[in-house]
């Protein structure tokens, strides 16, 4: 079955750095899209970052300019490399795959179960 598992997850202060990595099993990252989502305690489920299969990258509005989304197809692994962190951050972010639809962060029909970010003032 697909799997996906995030790891790097962790607390940071203001203007700090964090590389989230997610790994794929049973489903190569050089094929489908990859993207991440963060939820924040009582907000919706919002995407931040994508990285389509044809090579188009998306970033949600609050994070262009400091998060990048690399990927490592031989590890089959995706990354979020997240700098100049902010305490509005603060999330649990979630990779996603396989999506279904073509329509940015829509349709993914699998998900990993989240790794926490939590950024301090």
């Amino acid at each position: 079955q697909v799997q996906l598992v995030e790891s790097g997850g962790g607390s940071v202060r203001s203007g700090g750095s964090l590389r989230l990595s997610c790994t794929t099993h049973r489903l190569p990252t050089s094929t489908y899209t990859l993207a991440w989502f963060r939820q924040a305690p009582g907000k919706e489920r919002e995407g931040v970052a994508e990285l389509a299969a044809d090579g188009i990258i998306t970033y949600a509005d609050p994070v262009k300019g400091r998060f990048t989304i690399p990927k490592d197809n031989a590890k089959n692994s995706l990354y979020l490399q997240m700098d100049s962190l902010k305490p509005e951050d603060t999330a649990m972010y979630i990779c996603a795959t396989f999506r279904t639809i073509p329509r940015a962060f829509a349709g993914y029909k699998y998900w990993g179960q989240g790794t926490q970010v939590t950024v301090s003032s």
